[in-house]
């Protein structure tokens, strides 16, 4: 079967490589924005959604294919809901995963360990061309809590502290298979996908 390209407006291989997991049953492949030489956008919004359709927009206006763009982060309860938005840059603009986990790890260790509620959250863009007015949107959530002791060697980012009380685990423990059937991306792409399809 000869897949149907999109492009996803980021250049994150990881993410690339966790969406094409989600995609291997459908008609669609991903190939990331980088393969374009295609700059980064700014994310200069003030909610995931925003932040989505930004790099959407940027990306769709520098290639002939459908995109798809999402803007994900971990929020905190206790934190008042940070990193959110700020999540891959929470050490620094150019801060790396590992870093932005450490800064996470510490400001965590200064609260109340039995109350660090916090969720993944996905918000997805689907759009067929720069020109599209009517971008498809889904959104997924994820619940669960951080811990300040990272456990796993599975995932990226925040996996290794985002513990799952009904699993007993962290994320990074999980499979890739039960992650994706469980994560806010995971959730997001298969609604988005069904919307796409449902056209």
């Amino acid at each position: 079967m000869t897949k149907e390209k999109i492009v996803l407006a980021s250049g994150n291989l990881d993410k690339v490589r966790e969406i094409n997991t989600l995609l291997s049953s459908t008609k669609y492949e991903i190939i990331p924005q980088s393969q374009f030489k295609i700059i980064e956008a700014e994310e200069t919004g003030t909610t995931f959604l925003e932040n989505a359709l930004i790099k959407a927009r940027n990306a769709a206006e520098h290639t002939t294919y459908p995109v798809i763009a999402d803007d994900s982060g971990i929020e905190v309860d206790a934190l008042e809901g940070k990193p959110g938005i700020f999540s891959a840059r929470y050490a620094g603009p150019t801060a790396s995963d590992e870093e932005n986990l450490n800064k996470l790890i510490e400001n965590i260790k200064k609260l109340d360990q039995k109350n660090c509620y916090a969720r993944f959250i996905c918000s997805m863009v689907f759009l067929k061309n720069s020109n599209d007015i009517d971008p498809i949107v889904a959104t997924g959530v994820w619940e669960g809590r951080v811990v300040s002791t990272p456990c796993g060697q599975n995932g990226f980012g925040y996996d290794p502290i985002f513990y799952i009380p009904a699993l007993g685990c962290t994320s990074a423990e999980l499979s890739n298979h039960k992650k994706n059937e469980l994560s806010h991306r995971g959730q997001a792409l298969r609604l988005l996908i069904k919307k796409i399809s449902d056209q």
